[in-house]
């Protein structure tokens, strides 16, 4: 006998059944708990990092912020001592030495010719500038931050200045101070003192996507394309995302921007490490929960054996058929597993046959053959079914306009065509549990259960407008809805069928106004 057609026993089934829904439950419940914890530590880990981007980016401006106050007090003093050798040079190795902020420290007159300059083993006094950032500085004679550039020496450089102006407004020079990207410097401390120990770090680009620092010093200089979060950040926007990095481990990213100098401040962890812990805690969990299962298969064995005892009540029932009382007691009989099935299958087979027809002719009986939309008689027991129940609900009626002008202009079909796409619209904008229902030709109505008359005016209204705004598909024709909508409350005067009334006025109303319309009565 091949194997799909030996029968299963009462005992095997339950045994089945019970192992299968406790494993199915035990792997849905793990499954979910591993999905949503894992949605928690990666959704901390984003905001972490957002808010920690956040701090650092807030410090950065604040640093620079506060050079530039450091660069207007010093280019102040020099006003009425702007030709001063000593004290120029005194200025400068007063604000190098100060905080460490700059590598260098430079004053510059109107003529491009250096003033001073700190360290002096720079040995450029008397020079012209000619460096990208001297020379931008020169040109707009205002508080600058520079864009990343290179020097002379192939040293990445940001540079800083302040203009220094006479009593009488006139234009003397400015006093800059520049930080190398790649050397140590205040900015580099505070932005180097957060690297991390699990993979996870920070890095800041440009207004260009250019990377100006990074723990990796290689990649300082170098363009970032197409990355997700750097576009983001240039465009003066913060937030977070999951940055995937096709073959290199997913990165989650959180970012702000520094507002001063435009660049934008990344800090990034390895999703791998913040899903470690969860990993390590779902092979424990998944562990300990083994002596549990088995001792669970244990107590279904002997429940199995214990449910399938009525089987040998059953055979004997079986075998004696011809008992007056044999019917009766069959039917007393719970079949809901195999061998109680087969007993009483004729009979189950002569009454699920019935119930279907029955079935399936009480859905005819309420179902309109052309929409698959119930009819006025499923309208009418919905009706019933909610006045019963107390349901607040609204009821939209639509009317589509100038109907007869279509099947007079393109035939009775196109005029079914145009129903049935109706239909369709109906159903992709509603919700699984409202009624809808073809209730004569071209008139059809909406039962919202749940839904106050405002909201079912919005619905009537977006239904209008998609219908207004599309063409009927294969006719290249245009359809307008006129609407009317009315709300039943449980606490209200009115019956259900009243307020079928009232939303059956209410489309006259939209009617009688031009068409192409919602109108609602209270």
């Amino acid at each position: 006998m091949p194997f799909s057609a030996i029968p299963l026993t009462l005992r095997q089934l339950i045994l089945l059944l019970a192992a299968g829904s406790a494993l199915i439950s035990m792997l849905n419940v793990f499954y979910a708990s591993y999905l949503t914890q894992r949605e928690v530590l990666i959704n901390h880990a984003l905001e972490s990092n957002r808010v920690y981007a956040a701090k650092l980016a807030d410090s950065t401006n604040n640093f620079l912020k506060s050079i530039q106050q450091r660069l207007a007090y010093s280019a102040l003093s020099m006003t009425d001592r702007f030709d001063s050798e000593g004290f120029l040079l005194e200025e400068t190795e007063r604000l190098r030495l100060q905080s460490e902020a700059f590598n260098s420290v430079v004053i510059v007159g109107a003529d491009g010719v250096l003033r001073a300059a700190s360290p002096e083993s720079m040995q450029l006094r008397g020079m012209r500038v000619t460096s990208e950032g001297a020379q931008q500085a020169l040109k707009e004679q205002k508080p600058l931050i520079s864009k990343p550039y290179l020097s002379i020496a192939n040293n990445l450089v940001v540079f800083i200045s302040h203009p220094v102006v006479s009593r009488d407004g006139q234009y003397l020079g400015y006093v800059g101070g520049a930080f190398h990207l790649q050397k140590q410097n205040a900015l580099y401390s505070l932005l180097g003192e957060h690297h991390y120990r699990d993979g996870s770090y920070l890095y800041v680009v440009d207004s260009e996507g250019r990377v100006i620092y990074h723990p990796d010093e290689k990649k300082i200089g170098s363009h970032l394309k197409n990355h997700p979060a750097v576009e983001a950040v240039i465009h003066n926007k913060a937030g977070m995302m999951s940055v995937p990095k096709g073959s290199e481990p997913e990165m989650l990213a959180g970012y702000a921007p520094v507002p001063l100098s435009g660049w934008g401040i990344i800090a990034q962890r390895p999703a791998t490490a913040s899903l470690f812990e969860l990993d390590s805690l779902m092979q424990h969990t998944l562990l300990k929960s083994i002596p549990v299962m088995l001792i669970g298969l244990i107590v279904l064995y002997y429940l199995a054996r214990f449910i399938s005892l009525p089987l040998s009540q059953l055979a004997r029932r079986a075998q004696s058929m011809d008992a007056k009382d044999a019917p009766e007691k069959i039917q007393q009989v719970r079949s809901w597993y195999f061998e109680a099935t087969q007993l009483k299958s004729a009979l189950l087979m002569g009454l699920a046959q019935l119930n279907q027809k029955i079935g399936n002719l009480a859905l005819d009986a309420m179902t309109d053959p052309l929409t698959g939309l119930q009819n006025r008689r499923g309208l009418t027991a919905t009706l019933d079914t909610w006045q019963e129940e107390h349901k607040l609900f609204s009821v939209i009626a639509l009317d589509i306009d100038h109907f007869k002008r279509i099947n007079d202009t393109h035939g009775h079909d196109a005029g079914d065509h145009v129903i049935k796409h109706l239909a369709q619209v109906m159903r992709e904008s509603s919700r699984g549990n409202d009624v809808l229902c073809r209730s004569g030709g071209e008139e059809f109505v909406m039962l919202l259960p749940r839904v106050d008359l405002e909201i079912a005016k919005r619905v009537a209204e977006r239904l209008r407008v998609r219908m207004e705004l599309t063409d009927i598909p294969d006719l290249d024709i245009n359809v307008t809805l006129s609407f009317g909508v009315a709300c039943w409350v449980p606490t209200g005067e009115y019956s259900a069928d009243e307020v079928l009334k009232m939303a059956d006025q209410a489309l006259y109303i939209a009617k009688q106004e031009g068409r192409n319309r919602v109108a609602a009565i209270q």
